[in-house]
């Protein structure tokens, strides 16, 4: 299956007017959190990556951890969304290509670097929420959190939400 599929406009569009309603999406660098998920979930505070030099490539086990995580909760024929706020956005599947661009990041990364990245099932029942300015990584929906329990990120260390 081909990956990193742009969405059209109109698709890019439902998806940001739904997270901005539904989530109650306010991008901010200074008010947290910037969006209400549904219950269950668990925010994580990532900042030790960018304060500890020993977790320099704890990104690259979130990739990872993130990839067997999806893939336990999407067929082989299904998409998902991968987005990127202002800029490009994809339908992804775990069961593809995830090269690296010259930063060594994924065209949409996981670990929230310089932006909001978020990856969300289809129809938006569970994501993963990577917020750049609390430096923390909110998911949500009993199927990820469970199957995170299972492939545990070690970044995931630090809970300062849950519900």
């Amino acid at each position: 299956m081909k990956n990193w599929i742009p969405l059209s406009h109109q698709e890019r569009k439902l998806a940001w007017e739904t997270l901005y309603r539904d989530f109650k999406f306010h991008p901010s660098i200074s008010r947290f959190p910037s969006f209400r998920v549904p219950s269950p979930f668990i925010t994580y505070d990532i900042s030790a990556y960018f304060e500890d030099p020993s977790l320099l490539h704890a990104d690259e086990g979130l990739e990872k951890k993130a990839l067997l995580v999806f893939q336990e909760l999407i067929r082989t024929d299904e998409y998902m969304l991968a987005l990127d706020w202002q800029h490009e956005c994809y339908w992804i599947t775990p069961y593809g290509s995830f090269e690296k661009d010259e930063f060594g990041e994924w065209t949409v990364p996981v670990l929230p670097n310089g932006d909001y990245y978020f990856f969300l099932s289809k129809e938006m029942h569970w994501g993963l929420l990577g917020h750049p300015w609390e430096q923390s990584i909110t998911i949500f929906g009993e199927g990820l959190i469970d199957s995170f329990s299972r492939h545990h990120p070690i970044l995931f260390q630090r809970k300062i939400r849950e519900g």
